[in-house]
């Protein structure tokens, strides 16, 4: 008795051929639910007054192993005063789409943020200062 015959896909590839992939595939069978882990988003803050950054993005089986992940590949070079991981799914955006919501109208310009920069500005004086002194000046 024979073994039973299966069509093959044939290609004018013959990396294709190659494969050997049947004509009728298996039925599809989906993957158990924790067969893979879920992305988390790592934010990282290097000094206590600093902003939060985004560094990278972690796969872990929960939040404590995305933790213990995120500090043993973000911060084991350097200075870290705090670390965040966040679920990729729990983080909610705008889509480009929405690009017409955050359009300001032409009289309403004190909402816009240009006027309360000081922060930038005085970071800005300081450095100006610090270097003059380092010149001599």
């Amino acid at each position: 008795m024979s073994a039973p015959q299966t069509a093959v896909i044939r290609s004018l590839d013959p990396r294709i051929t190659r494969l050997q992939i049947p004509e009728q595939l298996p039925e599809f069978q989906p993957k158990p639910p924790l067969d893979e882990w879920e992305p988390y988003e790592v934010f990282w803050k290097e000094k206590p007054g600093d902003q939060p950054i985004h560094v990278g993005t972690v796969h872990a089986p929960n939040a404590e192993m995305a933790l213990a992940f995120a500090k043993e590949n973000y911060c084991r070079r350097g200075r870290t005063a705090a670390i965040w991981v966040v679920r990729t799914a729990d983080i909610f955006t705008f889509s480009p789409d929405d690009a017409d919501m955050f359009a300001t109208v032409p009289e309403k310009t004190y909402r816009e943020p240009d006027a309360y920069k000081v922060a930038q500005k005085l970071l800005r004086f300081k450095r100006q200062h610090a270097a003059g002194e380092s010149h001599g000046t």
